[in-house]
């Protein structure tokens, strides 16, 4: 005799995406119980005491760009459970070693400006037919594969055009250092080959985040984002239980639906799927070091001291460098740094006059090394005299990832490299890549389109096929 359905549907795991997929369901009427292995909710949008008392870290995320412009988290009451977005007067800043900076700003003429009478104009003209049109971009960059017509044909098309090559491609139509740095740098975020395809698409994307939504850092941290969810599932009558680890699917209670916001290996192998996922690949790791630090960060560079963001690599070629010895299994040597300075306009990170401030360069997955010196090194190539502020630092490699989130498999903060067919194939080709071949379970990790970030699309994408599959059944039935 089958055991009787308790719940509608089960989520395991309460990452942004897992807390997304719960809440779309219960708006829909579904009665949603989630499961997380850790004490918390929160998955990659954490918030923590990671080096001293009264200095909270967010251990992996921390800028979202991409989480203030998300379809499915602009839906949603996330403000009434506590969510407020500040914005850094910069968004990014891009230093070189004369202690001028590329910018980039919330407006294209800012970001122009930065790059130098020569490549002002060619930025104007790259990105002027999107500006003013967020909304349909981000619908049509973030939509589900079944989703049919784009919203805005023509742009999404004009996009796809320029974005659709690698960087490589994209920072030839640029003469200067500045211009082609940046990009670099925007498009380093996906951790891959600036040769790759769709990296062009990627830093495009994150240039028009900052000039239409910026890149803001969320109050008290990004715990508050997975919080909010967390808020807004109660009110609609989910449940949610922590320190529970999930190793088998009959170890959950009966249900219509199981969407696992896991890695595919994981959900493999809690689902018995066997091979179901044997060709999908996961990418290089970074090494992050938080810092408690006595002051701001001395930048050479006035501007990058009022921006959220700071990239650390001037060149093109010193950033591809980077990434490339992280993709083919070499160790860091001058290592690109993202970096973030959360407290420069979040003051509630740290105590009176100090800040919190992280960094993380890119390494092969798996690597055991160390890399702090060499982290240290290049920032202080920017910001002499940093390692004097440091008060306390929290130093993690791809283990210590690995061993804090389950779903960064060897430290593979993406959940899946940024290669080949699998760029966008992810994470098998299928019509609904969110199905898997048992019916009834899904996947809705970032792992899935499309792709990685705090933006809670995966989960809101994932959210609808269950309800597709389930208005079918009972149709059926």
């Amino acid at each position: 005799m089958s055991r009787a359905v308790v719940a509608d549907a089960v989520v395991v795991g309460a990452g942004p995406n897992g807390l997304t997929a719960a809440v779309e369901l219960a708006r829909a009427g579904l009665s949603v119980q989630v499961y997380e292995a850790a004490g918390t909710v929160g998955g990659g949008a954490r918030t923590e005491e990671l080096t001293l008392p009264g200095f909270r870290h967010d251990p992996c995320s921390a800028v979202h760009p991409f989480g203030i412009g998300s379809p499915a988290f602009g839906a949603l009451p996330l403000a009434r459970h506590g969510l407020e977005w500040l914005q850094p007067e910069v968004p990014m800043a891009h230093p070189f070693p004369d202690g001028t900076a590329a910018v980039l700003g919330r407006t294209v003429g800012q970001t122009a400006a930065s790059l130098g009478p020569r490549d002002a104009p060619v930025y104007r003209r790259l990105m002027a037919p999107y500006v003013g049109h967020w909304e349909s971009m981000a619908a049509d960059f973030f939509r589900p594969p079944w989703a049919g017509l784009p919203q805005d044909p023509y742009r999404f098309a004009r996009f796809g055009l320029a974005g659709l090559p690698p960087v490589a491609l994209l920072a030839l139509r640029f003469r200067g250092a500045k211009a082609r740095g940046m990009l670099a740098g925007l498009a380093g975020h996906a951790i891959t080959r600036l040769t790759g395809p769709l990296t062009g698409a990627m830093a495009m994307m994150f240039a028009l985040a900052g000039h239409e939504r910026g890149w803001p850092v969320a109050r008290g941290g990004s715990q508050a984002i997975s919080d909010a969810l967390a808020g807004h599932l109660a009110e609609l009558g989910g449940s949610i239980t922590t320190g529970v680890t999930v190793r088998k699917l009959d170890e959950l209670p009966p249900a219509r639906a199981y969407v696992f916001d896991t890695s595919p290996t994981a959900l493999a192998r809690i689902a018995s799927l066997g091979d179901a996922y044997r060709g999908y690949r996961y990418g290089p790791s970074v090494f992050k070091i938080d810092y408690a630090l006595d002051g701001p960060v001395p930048w050479t560079a006035p501007v990058a001291r009022r921006a959220g963001t700071v990239h650390v690599g001037p060149t093109y070629t010193e950033i591809g460098d980077a990434l490339n010895r992280a993709v083919v299994g070499r160790p860091p040597q001058t290592p690109f740094l993202i970096t973030t300075q959360p407290s420069v306009v979040d003051p509630s990170r740290a105590p009176e006059g100090k800040h919190v401030f992280w960094a993380y360069g890119h390494v092969p997955r798996g690597w055991h090394g160390d890399a702090t010196d060499a982290v240290e090194r290049q920032i202080e190539r920017f910001a002499p005299g940093f390692r004097d502020l440091v008060l306390a630092r929290a130093v993690t490699g791809p283990a210590a990832l690995a061993a804090r989130n389950a779903n960064y498999v060897e430290g593979d903060i993406a959940c899946g490299a940024f290669a080949g067919l699998q760029t966008v194939l992810r994470p098998r080709l299928a019509a609904i890549p969110y199905a898997t071949r048992r019916p009834g379970v899904f996947l809705c990790s970032s792992a899935t389109p499309p792709g990685p970030g705090v933006h809670g699309m995966s989960g809101h994408n994932a959210a609808k096929a269950v309800l597709r599959h389930l208005r079918r059944s009972a149709a059926r039935d």
